[in-house]
């Protein structure tokens, strides 16, 4: 066996060589020198390589794009479309080319031995390359089919997981490269990764903790692709684009876009408004600050005045009755309003915006609706509308809040009450002038004295 094996390796190296001589031996009969002889002859085999390198990898590629589009069309499987779509072909079309290079490189270079082996490092360094890509192309493919079929993947941060799993196949084709170079075990290459740990850690700080925080926002389901988040740290407010090994991109609401780094989704506070977006309806949380001066009680005789308006109609007669058993099993003296229990213009307004809430079409009915009063300030006492809309859309939210304020900052006279605002310069101006008759200072002071039994005269 052994016998046979050797009379093999002797016949392709005699094979080989004879390429290589025969062309030599050509350009020698042809009368050019023996030191240009080799020279010309190593170009032209160099020339005819890359030519059949571009022939073989065109005719295999061609090949198997023809097999994944007659198997793709026949099963309609959404995997080889993928792998098409990512060029899996073209890829792996590669191994042909590569494996030809790699044998013929004794061959072109037979006349210069000394290229041999650094260029052969460089084709095995070009087939981590190759094989990376290949695995990559899959694993893409296999990306996009679970995004397709499971709803859960299509908006996990998966090219998080894409890139961890290409950086570990290069660190393997690192390792194999080490070896081949250097002839060594791969335990000294180990060695001397743990040797320089330091220096590998602060090159690849931002890798190493995004890679974490990748894991903790993968498995927290902390963030998803297209949610709506905002970090007031790095001036962000938008739909999240991509979430990869190191950066997280943001398109704000005014089409700029924003990179922040992936650890700080776990190192910094942001607000994510994926809990609104599913809940199909954005808050109102706003104020109407009226006077205090304004509020008072009602008397008898208003509240039918007051019945007119729809919506408190009911509820005045259900209060009324409340209050007057409430005064009379009491014997409260009612000839002064404060004693007892009242209504009040500010109650019926609270109350009229709670039926205005409820009977607005645009309010969602399953969430809270709710209208309180806060603590008096020096500017009023604000009337806090707390509710939400029945959409999440930026544009159609702005509609209905301005309706719902519109309306109320326009029902509120009815109620004998009156809006807080600051004084204007134009609210100054409208005030009576004051008399501008100057009198001398000292009538003017002797005016303002009244004159008393101690006053002294002025002759004394």
């Amino acid at each position: 066996m052994d016998v046979l094996s050797d009379d093999l390796g002797n016949n392709l190296e005699k094979s080989s060589n004879f390429i290589s001589r025969y062309s030599y031996d050509m350009l020698v009969k042809w009368g050019v020198s023996q030191d240009w002889a080799a020279l010309v002859n190593c170009l032209v085999l160099l020339t005819i390589l890359l030519i059949l390198v571009f022939v073989v990898h065109s005719i295999v590629r061609s090949i198997f794009r023809v097999v994944l589009d007659r198997v793709s069309s026949k099963n309609k499987t959404s995997f080889l479309n993928y792998l098409r779509a990512h060029r899996f072909a073209h890829y792996l079309a590669l191994i042909a080319p590569v494996s030809l290079v790699h044998a013929s490189l004794p061959i072109v270079f037979e006349s210069y031995p000394v290229w041999i082996r650094p260029l052969s490092l460089l084709t095995d360094l070009y087939s981590v390359f190759m094989t990376v890509s290949i695995v990559t192309s899959i694993a893409r493919a296999l990306i996009d089919v679970l995004k397709e079929k499971n709803e859960v993947f299509r908006f996990r941060p998966m090219e998080s997981f894409l890139q961890i799993l290409t950086f570990v196949l290069f660190f393997f084709g690192a390792i194999f490269m080490y070896v081949r170079i250097t002839q060594n075990s791969p335990l000294e290459f180990f060695a001397i990764l743990g040797a320089t740990s330091a220096v590998l850690l602060l090159i690849f700080q931002d890798t190493i903790k995004g890679f974490a925080a990748s894991i903790q926002v993968t498995t927290n389901d902390m963030v998803r692709i297209g949610d709506w988040i905002a970090m007031p740290k790095y001036g962000t407010d938008g739909d999240v684009l991509e979430i990869n090994l190191t950066t997280v991109k943001i398109q704000n609401w005014d089409k700029t876009i924003t990179t922040v780094p992936t650890y700080a989704l776990i190192s910094d506070a942001f607000h994510n408004y994926r809990g609104m977006q599913m809940t199909g309806g954005r808050r109102i949380k706003r104020s109407v600050t009226v006077k205090q001066s304004s509020i008072r009680f009602l008397e008898e005789d208003e509240l039918d005045h007051f019945k007119k308006i729809h919506g408190i109609a009911d509820y005045i007669d259900e209060r009324q009755e409340e209050i007057r058993k409430h005064n009379e099993k009491l014997g409260l003296d009612r000839t002064l309003r404060v004693n007892g229990r009242n209504l009040t213009n500010a109650g019926l307004f609270r109350k009229y915006i709670e039926w205005y809430l409820h009977t607005h079409p645009d309010v969602n009915k399953r969430m809270t609706i709710m209208v309180r009063q806060l603590d008096p300030t020096h500017k009023g006492l604000p009337f806090e509308v707390y509710t939400f809309t029945d959409t999440v859309k930026w544009a159609e939210y702005e509609r209905i809040l301005s309706d719902i304020f519109d309306h109320l900052l326009a029902s509120v006279e009815y109620f004998d009450l009156t809006i807080f605002e600051d004084v204007a310069g134009s609210d100054a101006l409208a005030l009576k002038p004051m008399n501008t008759e100057q009198k001398p200072n000292a009538e003017a002071a002797s005016e303002t004295l009244p004159e008393t039994k101690d006053t002294p005269n002025k002759e004394n």
